[in-house]
């Protein structure tokens, strides 16, 4: 079974509502349509009743037992305005000003998941990360115990050559611009986390770099050395180690070499990046040349699930990224 069809799976083992903010586009009413026909979450759209109808008519997506929420006649409207009103008043937020916050979308889709009437959110077709993760900080805030949010990108490989299972993890590739070494620490350890509970893959996570066990001095080096010492002596129940190049990571050969008696070098299965700019570039690199399938980006570090979407993400993108969400809302 591909990875994707055990997520459906395991998400129709308890189903759980998706608040959708982007209603009218029309990709994710395509999806939306998808959704309900296999029936492995309850999908809510947000926005205009009279446009999302219209929309879906027009390209024939069958949203109809579809829930449409509009935020500007929801009788929660006030309610949550209050709600964020409490939650942000230290901050400037005024009671008023709450009022017509909450008149957005993506607002109020956070706000729904705060309160429970949502069990995660996904957006990004028309949105940019920041629309996603300003609400979710704002309002979702991080889960007990973590401070930052990251991302990850399932890489689904047809070749188990390159992976065992076919399977891997590689972070932060959408959020985090230049991580200090006690945020990429936290990277490595939510992402092994992320790796068992989503992919269940006994996690071998990898720091990357230019330098392995000290073979080049720079201070990019220094960071990544510094990660792995923070991120092993966090989590000793997690296999960890850096600083590896790419090649001393997955290829035995090399490791031997390279990283001799690593528990993770020659086997890695997470990847994490030093920084966005090698992150973003390396999966990119890999979904091209290695005709892998990126899946993703997957937040990770919120208290609730709400998930982000490339803008030229497909209808199976948003598909694919509702059936890890609501996974992810299982857990």
């Amino acid at each position: 079974m591909g990875f994707i069809k055990e997520m459906k799976e395991l998400a129709k083992s308890d189903i759980k509502r998706i608040v959708l903010p982007e209603g009218s586009e029309k990709r994710t009413l395509e999806a939306s349509s998808i959704i309900k026909k296999e029936n492995f979450a309850e999908v809510v759209l947000l926005g205009d009743k009279d446009e999302i109808e219209k929309n879906a008519k027009e390209i024939g997506a069958d949203i109809s037992g579809i829930e449409i929420i509009d935020p500007k006649t929801s009788d929660k409207r006030d309610d949550y305005a209050e709600k964020l009103y409490e939650l942000r008043k230290h901050k400037g937020v005024t009671l008023a000003s709450a009022k017509e916050i909450v008149l957005d979308p993506m607002y109020y889709g956070t706000m729904m998941v705060k309160e429970g009437d949502g069990d995660g959110m996904v957006s990004g077709a028309i949105h940019t990360t920041g629309d996603l993760l300003r609400p979710g900080l704002q309002i979702i805030k991080t889960a007990p115990g973590v401070n930052l949010v990251s991302s990850f990108f399932v890489m689904l490989f047809d070749n188990n050559d390159i992976a065992k299972d076919g399977k891997m993890l590689f972070a932060d590739c959408a959020v985090n611009i230049n991580p200090g070494a006690n945020e990429l620490a936290e990277i490595a350890t939510t992402t092994a986390d992320s790796a068992r509970e989503i992919l269940n893959l006994d996690p071998k996570v990898a720091l990357l770099s230019f330098s392995s066990k000290g073979s080049a001095k720079h201070e990019l080096v220094d960071k990544v050395q510094k990660a792995t010492a923070l991120a092993v002596e966090r989590r000793k129940d997690l296999d960890i180690d850096g600083e590896l190049q790419l090649d001393a990571a997955m290829i035995p050969s090399v490791a031997e070499g390279k990283a001799k008696g690593s528990k993770v070098a020659g086997k890695a299965n997470v990847l994490i990046f030093p920084d966005l700019q090698s992150g973003n570039i390396g999966y990119k690199l890999v979904q091209r040349f290695a005709n892998a399938k990126a899946i993703g980006p997957i937040t990770q570090g919120f208290a609730r699930p709400i998930n982000d979407l490339s803008r030229g993400c497909s209808v199976e993108d948003i598909v694919n990224v509702v059936s890890i969400t609501a996974v992810q809302a299982q857990e």
